[in-house]
């Protein structure tokens, strides 16, 4: 008996580089941290009219301003630190944050120092401040990973069989193998050769090599972006202001290890 197979999903190759302007490119995954920081702000303002914490609008400037540093600087850092300390040794490359290269892990250790002498600064309860950002982030790592998948990086490992969602990407290391134009600009100026060798029709005889793998980012964004997203809004709802301070950012971080622990099985 034959076993049922599933047509696959094809990447959609789409332009890592959102608008040309000249020598500036703006990256979707640039304008998806831009949009991060405004919803954050959006969602600071909105509990700050709520009462679930004492933040004035120009406070909520401000605080952004820190988050943002703290962000990249720490993003940055932790990046070198766990997959490229080569960086260290080039300060001029390490402060190149538009090339792309943030951890996740270095960017959150970045916000909590950088929040904690914002509160202290400011004579805001930390850990209110802290319950506000995990119920704001959210939504930021749901648009950051997206932009992972449009760079076509940080894709999961090699799919089973018949899993119907899984994909081919320009990025694998074979497809470079294979066609080096793929990566002769760079792990994120792929578009431009890919763009070609799908137009050739070359890409197809290449792909067919190519084994499938799971968009690993884009179950990130679902699980540690919607779903954490969802489930913090729906305690709020329910508890508002009378939840301890401190609980939605312990929810957060634990529901964020659940979803990276799952996820770590694919990626």
């Amino acid at each position: 008996m034959v076993p049922l197979m599933f047509a696959e999903i094809r990447f959609p190759g789409w332009d890592p580089v959102a608008l040309h302007l000249g020598p500036i490119q703006l990256r979707w995954y640039g304008l998806g941290y831009l949009a991060a920081f405004l919803i954050t702000g959006w969602v600071l303002d909105r509990l700050g009219k709520d009462g679930f914490i004492a933040l004035t609008k120009s406070a909520v400037s401000d605080l952004i301003g820190w988050l943002v540093l703290g962000v990249m600087v720490g993003g940055r850092l932790g990046y070198a630190t766990f997959y490229e300390r080569e960086l260290f040794l080039h300060p001029l490359q390490l402060v190149k944050v538009w090339q792309g290269g943030l951890s996740f892990h270095g960017g959150l250790v970045g916000v909590v120092l950088a929040s904690y002498l914002f509160a202290k600064r400011r004579g805001i309860r930390w850990r209110r401040l802290a319950d506000s950002l995990a119920l704001s982030v959210p939504f930021g790592i749901f648009l950051v990973r997206c932009a992972n998948f449009v760079n076509s990086e940080l894709y999961g490992r090699i799919a089973p069989p018949g899993l119907p969602w899984a994909m081919r990407f320009p990025t694998d290391p074979l497809a470079r193998v294979l066609a080096p134009d793929l990566g002769a600009g760079g792990s994120l100026r792929w578009h431009e050769a890919y763009a070609r060798l799908t137009a050739s029709g070359q890409w197809d005889r290449v792909a067919a090599n190519i084994p499938l793998r799971h968009p690993s980012q884009l179950y990130e964004a679902l699980a540690e972006g919607a779903l954490i997203a969802v489930a913090l809004w729906a305690v709020y709802r329910a508890k508002g202001a009378v939840a301890r301070p401190g609980a939605f950012a312990a929810l957060f971080l634990l529901l964020y290890a659940v979803a990276r622990f799952l996820v770590e099985f694919t990626r």
